[in-house]
Parts: structure tokens; sequence; C-alpha cells
């Protein structure tokens, strides 16, 4: 029974590992190499170093791999004024992914969450002994439903997936799954209808005065659709394989948290709970590998690395800085608030400004972080909707003052 347990495993990984390498190859072509590389050797540093080195060597290894690839798209743009291929970007993109994965499984390792024999690759066990330990983790950080896309999934809840009986079989509600596909579908149509109103209107470089605060909203909400739309898939994909969070169920089981959460997002009047539910799964991993071992200033590290991790495009730089001082500037805000506006009037006033507020705020820093070009970020600053982050900006300076001064 162990035996054909062990045997049912090993087959179900190399099914997934056999899966991502075909589609790393359809996708990617010859760069899939950029993908494959890595992997190896964060597996190679998992079975070499001990528990409590693993995650500093494999990190500075794996952020360095993706840096030097980021400063390849780099010289492509903007040195050499050449368009990337479109297979380079999905490249990065599944990098970006693979980070995420091995940094999840590294600080596991060294939290004592997963257990790997340290030493291994030097012990003199057989060659094909060394490779069915070490599939589970080539496996886990190859796997295809999670390779272009998807919420975080942690080793954990890969293994007990893979080793499970009903691991990838999930019961599934079907109305649940139809209304996951109407989501989607909408998305999609409420993007197309976007789309061609964006379009049809002027931007950033002909819109005047007020008119480019439309412009600004309009273009972010062509973003966010993207985005929205692009995250349920991935989702349900993940689900469909039997790796996310079965359809019909709650989604506080642990170890999972799905990364669309539309209602939030556009229903929030704090710029903190909006960062705390965008892109759910990283933000989680970014608070777990950055913020917690942070000493000064953790907020400012963990938006900092999170340009690095984009990129350092000079849009992403300084929207993710932008970014930080915002909820920054939000929790004293919301708190001074909280202790003044007592009324129910005068708090729904509050909130309705502060909604608006929010997500002119957001999608400012949306369109700073997607443009690429110097010109396009400046002539963003350069217009009228740089008064909404100023004057969170200004608050923030006022408020800290009084707040050190009450102290």
């Amino acid at each position: 029974m162990t035996v054909r347990w062990l045997e049912r495993q090993i087959l179900w990984c190399l099914f997934l590992l056999a899966g991502g390498g075909a589609l790393a190859l359809t996708a990617m072509g010859s760069f899939a190499v950029l993908v494959f590389i890595p992997a190896l050797c964060a597996v190679v540093l998992i079975y070499s170093l001990g528990p409590q080195e693993v995650h500093r060597r494999t990190f500075f290894f794996q952020m360095t791999w993706q840096t030097l690839c980021h400063l390849g798209l780099h010289y492509t743009e903007y040195y050499l004024q050449e368009p990337p291929s479109t297979r380079f970007y999905i490249t990065l993109s599944s990098l970006m992914l693979l980070t995420q994965r091995v940094t999840s499984l590294s600080l596991d390792i060294c939290e004592g969450k997963v257990d790997v024999a340290s030493g291994g690759i030097r012990s003199r066990s057989f060659l094909p002994e060394h490779l069915c330990k070490a599939l589970p983790y080539f496996s886990y950080l190859l796997f295809f439903p999670s390779l272009l896309g998807g919420p975080l999934c942690s080793f954990q809840r890969f293994q007990s997936r893979v080793q499970g009986s009903n691991s990838l079989y999930p019961r599934y509600s079907f109305w649940a799954l139809t209304w996951r596909g109407l989501q989607i579908l909408g998305l999609q149509g409420l993007k197309v209808f976007l789309t061609g109103v964006v379009s049809a209107g002027v931007g950033l470089a002909d819109c005047q005065q007020l008119q480019c605060i439309y412009v600004m909203w309009s273009t972010a909400g062509l973003f966010k659709l993207t985005y929205y739309s692009h995250w349920l898939l991935d989702d349900s994909l993940l689900c469909v394989a039997g790796f996310g969070l079965e359809l019909g169920q709650s989604p506080g089981e642990e170890g999972y948290i799905p990364d669309a959460d539309i209602w939030t997002l556009e229903t929030t009047h704090k710029i903190s709970l909006f960062t705390r539910r965008w892109n759910q799964s990283t933000a989680r991993w970014l608070r777990r590998l950055i913020f917690q071992h942070s000493g000064a200033w953790p907020l400012l590290q963990t938006f900092a690395f999170s340009a690095w991790w984009h990129g350092l495009h000079p849009g992403q730089v300084f929207g993710f800085l932008c970014w930080a001082v915002m909820v920054e500037a939000d929790y004293l805000i919301h708190a001074f608030a909280n202790l003044f506006i007592r009324s129910w009037p005068l708090r729904l006033l509050y909130r309705t400004l502060t909604w608006a507020h929010t997500q002119l705020i957001i999608a400012y820093i949306m369109l700073a972080v997607e443009v690429r070009s110097l010109s396009s970020l400046w002539l963003l600053c350069n217009s009228y909707n740089s008064i909404f982050p100023m004057v969170y900006c200004i608050l923030l300076l006022l408020l800290a003052k009084r707040k050190y001064k009450f102290n």
C-alpha cells in the first residue's frame, strides 16, 4: 500500500512537472531556459544548505537572476529603443511568480514548517534516490497551473493536494462555477466597452485641466478590469487543477487567499485596506518576506522591494514610493477622523469624500506604475491629477507634526 501510494505521488509530480515544462516551452520558447535554470539552482541550494542559511542564499540568487533579466528588458526598451519579444515579457512574469514560490519555500524551511535533509547532494545515496526526493520541489516550482499566473500556493498546500486522495479531483458547486464564469464574462464585456471609450477620447498628452482627471480615472479603470478578469481566471484554473480553494467553499481556508476581492477594492475608503486586498496573495507574501523582518521604516522597505521585484522602471519606482507615503498618510488621517467625527451625517460625508479620494489616488498610482516612458510619467505628474496625492502629503506632514506634539 505504501509503495503504491509513493508511486502515485511520483506520477502526479512527474505529470505536473511535465505539464509545466511543456507550457513553458510553448509560451516562452527558448526563453524558458531563463526559468528552468533558477528553479534547478534553487533545489540544489535547498539540498546543499542548512535551514538557517537557505533562505538568505536562495533569496539573493533568485533576485539577482531576476534583476539581470529585468536589466535585459531595460537595455532593449531604453537603450536599443526596440520592442521586446512578447515571449520575453511572459518569461519575466513567470520569473516573478517563481521568485514568490522559491522564497516562500525557503522561508518555510527556515521557519521549520518544511523539513529538508541538508547536505543531501553530498550524501552517498544513489542518483535516482536524490531525484525522487527532489521531485516534489521541482514539481512545486514549475507545476503548470501556477507557472503563468494564479495566487501563491504554499508548498504545504501543494504537498497535501498531491498526497491527498482527492487532490486533483475537487468537488465543485455548479452554481458557484457558473457564477465565476459569468463574472469573468461581465468583466470582459466592461473591458471592451471601456476600451472603446478610452480609445475614442483624448490622452494625458492632449487633455486640458480637469479633463485630465477623467482621463486618468477611465484609463485606470481599464487597467483594473484587466487585473480583475485575469485574477478570476487564474484563480479558477488553479481551483480546477485542485490546488486552489474549491468552488462553493468559504474563502477562509488556511494557506490560500484568492487575489481578487473586487467588492472591497471598489467600495473601501481606506488606502491601507485597498493595499492589503489588492493582489492579496502577493500582499501577504510581501508582508511575510519584507515587512515582518524590517526594523526601521518597514512600510517603505516593503514598497521599495516591490518596485525592485517588479523591475525598477521609473514609473514603478515613483508609483510604489508614492503608494507607501499614501498608506502612511491614510493611517494618520483615519485615526484622527475617528477621534473627532462623531455624528453619522458627518461620518457619511467623510466616507464619501475619502472613498472618492482613495479611488483617484489609486488611479494616479496605477497610471504611474503602468507607464513605461519618463515623458508619460512627467505628463501625469504635471497634470491636475497630482493634486490628490499632494493633499494627502500635506495632511501627513500636518498630522505627523500634531501627533509628535501630542505625544
